[in-house]
């Protein structure tokens, strides 16, 4: 009698073990822009609110063409002065936590390109030797080794060229330490600047941005265009895990602004059908602080 008891637990606590690992299997991250806004306080303060599980450092945004890359961190830093070198104690705070911090590359300006395969190959040799795993007397960030790259491409250079890119970074990431690749494209599917990069299957996130898009951002009163949008996407391009990009309130983009009620009870239930899902990504950390988004959907992500 005692023995069938025993076994009776036993299969009980591997029931709820099963059950647990499903739950989280299902669970999905928050991802943050931080580095445009200086109001939007520390890297540090980011990571120690627990809200976030990647965080995307916004942006080296020139590059290519012959310039020397530039990191703008808008009112955090100045990179000129070697005064963004301090966020390397930032950047080793958040991994400690267990977040990964990318470096965001592009952006919405028009300060960088990549106008060939050399283009491409330089850049990544420079990514490797002054954010990741190499070294440089001119890190512009410190000492400390970010997780990955993240490709916010919207322009600038021929696309196949930033195919060149991933696949430059990702032989780097043969050498040890896993460099992850991810990317922001806009949700009309194929993204014209990122398609040739995704199209390598390199890439272990992909967010994209179902804002500043009509044509597929969620609107309650005509849902498809967002799920077709959110099924192309995830049915088509290979890549480990996708993400839904939202504007953290409706003043961080032009439109798409998903109100945090509607996005957990209309948005989240349809988009966990996927294998794939991973998540919310959030332009930015500035407007996620002032409407207090990720607060209101930590819980179902």
């Amino acid at each position: 009698m005692g023995g069938k008891v025993i076994n009776l637990e036993n299969a009980l606590i591997f029931l709820l073990v099963i059950l647990a690992l499903a739950f989280q299997s299902n669970a999905g991250s928050i991802v943050v822009y931080w580095g445009q806004d200086g109001r939007e306080g520390t890297l540090t303060n980011t990571c120690a609110s627990g809200k976030y599980k990647i965080v995307n450092i916004a942006f080296l945004s020139s590059f290519g063409r012959g310039r020397n890359p530039q990191i703008n961190l808008a009112g955090h830093c100045d990179p000129a002065s070697n005064g963004c070198k301090r966020i390397s104690q930032d950047i080793r705070y958040c991994q400690n936590q267990g977040i990964k911090v990318l470096l965001s590359l592009g952006g919405g300006t028009n300060t960088y390109t990549l106008s060939s395969p050399d283009d491409a190959r330089n850049l990544a040799d420079y990514l490797w030797n002054n954010f990741l795993g190499g070294s440089s007397n001119s890190r512009p960030l410190g000492g400390a080794v970010l997780d990955g790259v993240d490709f916010d491409i919207e322009g600038g250079g021929g696309p196949s060229n930033y195919a060149e890119l991933a696949r430059r970074l990702s032989d780097y990431s043969k050498r040890g330490k896993k460099l992850y690749l991810a990317a922001a494209p806009q949700c009309p599917f194929p993204d014209a600047s990122l398609n040739a990069a995704l199209s390598t299957g390199l890439f272990d996130y992909v967010w994209i941005q179902f804002y500043n898009n009509p044509q597929c951002s969620y609107e309650s009163s005509n849902p498809n265009r967002f799920k077709n949008s959110w099924q192309k996407w995830t049915t088509t391009v290979s890549a480990g895990q996708f993400f839904i990009g939202l504007p953290a309130s409706s003043a961080a983009a032009g439109s798409g602004y998903v109100a945090p009620n509607v996005l957990t009870s209309q948005v989240l239930p349809f988009v966990k059908g996927s294998s794939k899902y991973g998540g919310v990504m959030l332009w930015n950390k500035y407007h996620d602080d002032k409407n207090g988004y990720s607060s209101q959907i930590k819980g179902s992500v």
